[in-house]
């Protein structure tokens, strides 16, 4: 039985994550397990989550969930912008509500490329460091 889709395709917070995150070199976009997740041979970013604990609660439903860098990541869990998600908590990754009204752009793209540059590899990282 496939999991239902759990995103709505038309929404103005995914169609600029989906930007963000698709500018990377060769990455790439599927939905899996109902939600938008972008990769490249591993997973950088996930479009909506839930909380660890409480999979009833609609504050990660339009959220960026990304796997920040381990000596970042004590820092960001203090802010209170930022959750531990389910399922992708246990493996170092955060959440990041994009729908609170004043989320910074630039923060979201710095926190999704920390992401890609931990999955991506040597050489699609070395491409996103070339001059352009």
């Amino acid at each position: 039985m496939p999991h239902p889709i759990m995103f709505d395709d038309d929404d103005p917070l995914l169609a600029r994550l989906r930007q963000v995150c698709l500018a990377l070199p060769d990455a790439a976009e599927k939905v899996s397990h109902g939600r938008v997740l972008w990769y490249t041979t591993k997973v950088f970013g996930v479009f909506g989550g839930k909380i660890k604990g409480d999979h009833s609660d609609p504050l990660l439903d339009r959220a960026l969930l990304f796997l920040p860098y381990p000596g970042e990541r004590r820092a960001l869990e203090q802010d209170e912008r930022f959750h531990v998600p389910a399922y992708y908590g246990p493996a170092g990754w955060l959440a990041l509500p994009l729908d609170s009204g004043d989320v910074d752009w630039d923060e979201v793209a710095e926190l999704v490329e920390s992401s890609y540059r931990q999955t991506a590899g040597v050489r699609r990282v070395a491409r996103l460091d070339e001059p352009s």
